[in-house]
């Protein structure tokens, strides 16, 4: 689970910004929001929300850019980290941006920091609690002959020649994790790490994320059940009543072949094969809708944009619900009305056990109600006279702001909590 995380210099944010999963004393609906694991008190959910521009999604970006320089390491020394440092000052481009998380894994807990700049990552540093503070690794870089240094704590036992081989495959622009992932060697902890950014921390889901095809390939692979996905829709008051999937060959048009060619900078074996046997594989899948007793299909091409939408939420909560996992969304309400949105937040508190979900969202109507919303899980950002990304916590106001009595809504729409667009008078002089 993701104990907090903090992010400085990276995207819209320059000075250091932390979100915590850990809970307040509050006791307010803690049965829903809260799980006890490992003497910590941490939060499923973490909502972020925001004027347009003000970083809610540099957040995410944040922890995806993290996920990606761990289990995707660049394969060439030249190949340049993906991200932007925070660019409205001439100072921060110069300077190293730095990302650390805190994480437990199989009940131990982790905490991980890297530094880096476009071309290279400059340190990182595992520590692991069990129950005290020990190290896994320190690594530098020298930069001048891009050269990496790996230094494992007393506590890890690992040969001397396997550990040559771990920073000789560790490039400069790569993690510890990344060589990791390209060496013969068996460390629990590194093992355990990666494994948590790979099973637990789920890839970011944009708004315009096509889930379909995800969902749809677990449920083919068994590791969905396809009852469960229809189960949910049906709570959802979706009316569907199956999920009738079917695979079948196609000739490939001509051309295909050579635009995937055109396209890829090495042909892969996927592209070879297509070429080999000229067909193409391709997945239908049709809804099923039971009216009056009678049963209908529709192709989910013919299925509105917000059906579409559920389905991949409807398989999202499955598996949150199934395993111990964490997605992060951004505009969690897109294409959802208002009250299938709280649906689909009461049905993940409801159900989950280990599974978290951190999402942007601008739907603020949640504010109206406490009986459904805890304030150390609603979070926003507002962007500071420097246009530079400010993050807190609605729980971070005192009782002058935010009493028991306030009505959060009002108090977001007055201004009160900031996070809300300056917006000017609605006259425009066209010249």
């Amino acid at each position: 689970m993701i104990i907090n995380f903090s992010i400085q210099n990276f995207g819209s944010v320059k000075e250091k910004q932390t979100l915590t999963f850990e809970a307040d004393n509050s006791s307010h609906l803690e049965n829903s929001y809260v799980i006890n694991t490992n003497g910590l008190r941490l939060l499923k959910v973490a909502l972020i929300y925001g004027a347009n521009a003000s970083g809610k999604t540099t957040i995410l970006n944040a922890l995806e850019f993290l996920r990606s320089i761990v289990l995707d390491p660049e394969q060439k020394k030249t190949d340049e980290l993906d991200f932007q440092p925070f660019l409205f000052d001439p100072e921060t481009p110069k300077q190293n941006s730095h990302i650390s998380i805190e994480f437990l894994a199989n009940d131990t807990k982790y905490y991980y920091e890297v530094a880096f700049f476009k071309k290279a990552i400059v340190n990182e540093v595992l520590n692991f609690y069990n129950p005290n503070k020990a190290t896994v690794f320190k690594r530098t870089t020298d930069i001048k002959n891009q050269y990496t240094e790996i230094k494992f704590g007393s506590k890890i036992k690992i040969n001397k020649t396997i550990e040559k081989n771990l920073e000789a495959n560790t490039l400069w622009n790569n993690t510890v994790f990344g060589g990791f992932l390209k060496t013969n060697v068996d460390v629990k902890e590194l093992k355990e790490a990666v494994e948590w950014f790979e099973n637990y921390l789920r890839p970011l889901i944009y708004t315009k994320t096509q889930l379909e095809g995800f969902v749809t390939s677990k449920i083919d692979k068994g590791e969905l059940s396809k009852l469960d996905v229809v189960n949910i829709l049906k709570k959802a008051d979706f009316q569907i009543s199956d999920i009738l999937i079917q695979e079948e060959e196609k000739e490939i048009p001509d051309g295909l072949i050579k635009f995937f060619k055109n396209q890829l900078k090495d042909s892969s074996d996927q592209v070879k094969k297509l070429e080999e046997t000229g067909r193409l594989k391709s997945v239908n899948i049709e809804f099923e809708h039971t009216v009056n007793q009678k049963k209908y299909t529709l192709p989910i091409e013919m299925e509105s944009q917000g059906t579409r939408r559920f389905y991949g939420f409807a398989g999202l909560l499955a598996l949150l619900i199934k395993n111990s996992t964490a997605f992060p969304i951004d505009e969690l309400e897109s294409s959802l009305h208002p009250d299938l949105y709280v649906h689909f937040i009461l049905s993940f508190l409801l159900n989950t056990e280990k599974s978290q979900l951190i999402a942007t969202t601008h739907y603020r109507e949640i504010f109206d109600n406490k009986d459904i919303f805890r304030n150390d899980a609603i979070w926003f950002t507002d962007k500071n006279e420097n246009c530079s990304t400010e993050l807190y916590s609605l729980a971070d106001f005192d009782s002058s702001v935010v009493r028991n009595t306030t009505n959060i809504l009002n108090a977001y729409k007055s201004g009160k909590l900031k996070a809300t667009p300056n917006l000017g008078d609605n006259f425009i002089d066209l010249k």
